[in-house]
């Protein structure tokens, strides 16, 4: 009863936006702007209806309901509840009615809080965002059905991927969802605005806090996948450049232009049209990457279906919603005015060149992550695009985006002076010398690449916080700290980066029980290997006990686990950290001698990259902290002024 309850939430959501879209239609054509009311109260009730699914769905994970198909798919009962919960998004049904129901939900909220647009705007951007939920809801209904029954009902279920069997599941997609779906968000303001010819900075102050906070959750979403993806899969990396992987980094690379675009509309009145396009280039990735991961044509432990005619119906969606909106984009750009201009060394200027370099690796980001799979469909010959082509493409564009980073707040809006600028970043560059001189002491024989990312990790962390200096601290701005502490952020993961690549080291060896083998400073004494079992799953456990010098001896316990719903060996990394990087271990396989296969890598400070990330989510959040409390105290004295 509760999936027919889920399935009849689903179809009345879907009913509930066409009828959004139906009214808003006849509002705009009418300019009969008493049906505003109507709008919103439509889109509140189907984002509940939405949220009703969705909770029905869980419920029946829970409760491992064998009799509904995906549960029976994709649970088994002798599962940990956190991964019956977790696992309702764990597949593909489940991830796109999550994907659905965070949409209805930020439409729901744009029509209950939105305030600043004007009504006419705010009716196209609710129709909007209904015309987005309509071609999603049909792909539920007809393609994807989250509620469909099994009978006979299986005594025990499949069980879900061990891969995903980890507390990170219950964290990294949800968040990434979110961002996804903030950036529909900007997307139907966009369109609205364009309906309406309505592009301005008061458009701009309405959308910026949606794209801040899409922008975070991809942020949150990306970091904690890439850590995830770093403990879990034993291999020690933690970014691989997978398509999946590019999925994710697309749209926040788009995000983080357009998050740059929205804040020079609302404050200076400039980029009009680049950020109405930016909005449309941010969702299209977050299309791509629902397309990628959905459609069947990627193999990956995120990706679900293999069904293509999913693909079809997600690919037939991006073109409807990504070439309707840049027809009208075509059609209606000849409206949208120039807006304030400004010089080159300006921070509209910096700001302009940032969006150019993010666009330029965006760009060979989905080259490389595209051409492979158009060669394969055209040929049936397999490609593979790698690290050595991301790194060389993409790299150096990277760095000359954290020079320019560096450098924008610096500069003052509209015109700016260079002598002005260089005595500015005076102090940074000094810092940036000092480490080239130690970083030249250090690693005589580095790679370029790393050894310029430490240098400019040390010179950015002194140019992040040059705002601040002969401010008073505490009359600074929320958003100005969440600006530095944002900027902050992306030097620390830099550092990690640039340094988990030039000091990384690893020991591959075939040991015996009694034997000590060294990485890095550490000596590691392999004990031996006994079974354990687990909830359900058992596995071979090391003992290894490493020691640093004349320091204390770590005890440490990889895992090659075995798990039997549904049958699978998945290794599990034992991790050490400790303050300048961690301990990383392995248990292979037992080679025919008896002898057992470790891996063993030292990773100096590679903890800054996730720290960095985490940093730069929580100066988004001081930032949308502060814009919200500020437009907030000026809308109470509007209105104070007002009575």
């Amino acid at each position: 009863m509760i999936a027919e309850i889920g399935l009849a939430a689903l179809w009345l959501a879907a009913a509930l936006a066409a009828l959004q879209f139906v009214f808003g239609a006849i509002a705009l054509y009418q300019r009969d702007m008493t049906m505003l009311r109507g709008v919103r109260a439509v889109a509140v009730v189907q984002a509940l209806l939405t949220a009703t699914a969705f909770a029905a769905l869980i419920l029946v994970f829970l409760r491992t309901d064998l009799s509904v198909s995906l549960v029976a798919a994709n649970s088994h009962v002798a599962k940990p509840w956190l991964y019956k919960f977790a696992g309702t998004w764990g597949n593909h049904e489940g991830s796109m009615l999550m994907w659905v129901t965070i949409l209805a939900l930020a439409g729901g909220a744009v029509a209950l809080f939105e305030r600043r647009l004007e009504d006419r705007t705010l009716i196209a951007t609710l129709a909007a965002q209904a015309t987005i939920g309509l071609g999603f809801y049909a792909f539920l209904l007809f393609a994807s059905n989250p509620f469909d029954r099994l009978d006979p009902a299986p005594a025990q279920g499949n069980g879900l991927n061990p891969l995903l069997q980890d507390p990170g599941l219950a964290f990294h997609p949800p968040t990434l969802y979110v961002g996804y779906v903030g950036l529909s968000i900007a997307f139907s303001f966009a369109v609205g605005a364009l309906v309406t010819r309505d592009v301005g900075a008061a458009f701009a102050r309405a959308m910026r806090p949606w794209v801040l906070a899409a922008w975070i959750f991809l942020t949150l979403g990306i970091t904690a996948g890439s850590y995830w993806a770093y403990y879990e899969l034993g291999w020690g990396g933690w970014w691989f450049w997978d398509p999946v992987e590019n999925a994710s980094l697309m749209p926040w690379l788009a995000a983080t232009a357009l998050l740059h675009s929205v804040t020079v509309l609302a404050t200076r009145d400039g980029l009009r049209a680049w950020t109405v396009m930016l909005a449309v280039v941010a969702f299209s990735m977050s299309m791509i990457g629902t397309f990628l991961v959905r459609s069947g044509i990627l193999t990956s432990v995120h990706s679900f279906a293999v069904d293509p005619r999913r693909g079809a119906f997600i690919l037939a969606l991006l073109a409807i919603y990504i070439g309707g909106a840049l027809a009208l984009f075509a059609l209606r750009v000849g409206t949208v005015r120039e807006g304030s201009r400004f010089d080159m060394v300006s921070r509209e200027g910096s700001l302009v060149a940032n969006n150019l370099l993010l666009s330029a690796i965006l760009g060979i980001v989905l080259i490389g992550t595209l051409y492979p799979l158009g060669i394969e469909a055209l040929t049936g010959g397999k490609l593979s695009v790698g690290p050595p082509y991301f790194n060389a493409a993409a790299g150096p564009l990277a760095l000359i985006l954290v020079v320019v980073m560096a450098a924008g707040p610096l500069l003052r809006w509209r015109r700016d002076e260079l002598r002005a600028l260089a005595r500015r970043l005076a102090v940074p560059a000094i810092v940036a010398v000092l480490a080239l001189v130690i970083v030249l002491a250090v690693l005589p024989r580095a790679h370029l690449l790393p050894s310029l990312g430490l240098i400019l990790a040390a010179g950015v962390a002194v140019a992040s916080v040059a705002p601040l200096w002969k401010r008073n601290l505490r009359r600074t701005p929320l958003f100005t700290w969440g600006m530095v502490i944002a900027h902050l952020g992306i030097a620390v993961s830099l550092a990690g980066m640039a340094s988990e690549s030039a000091f990384t080291q690893e020991t591959l060896v075939a040991a015996r029980p009694g034997e000590v083998h060294g990485v890095g400073p550490f000596a590691v004494r392999f004990e031996g290997v006994e079974p354990v079992a687990g909830p359900n799953w058992t596995a071979l456990e090391a003992t290894l006990t490493a020691t640093r010098g004349t320091g204390a001896p770590m005890e440490m316990r990889p895992q090659a686990r075995a798990f039997w719903a549904p049958p699978t060996e998945t290794n599990e990394a034992a991790i050490r950290t400790l303050w300048d990087g961690q301990l990383y271990t392995v248990l292979g396989k037992q080679a025919e001698d008896g002898r057992w296969q470790l891996r063993l890598w030292w990773k100096p400070f590679v903890t800054l990259i996730w720290a960095g990330g985490a940093l730069v989510a929580i100066g988004g959040a001081l930032s949308l902290l502060g814009r919200l409390l500020r437009d907030r105290r000026a809308a109470q004295r509007g209105k104070e002024w007002w009575e």
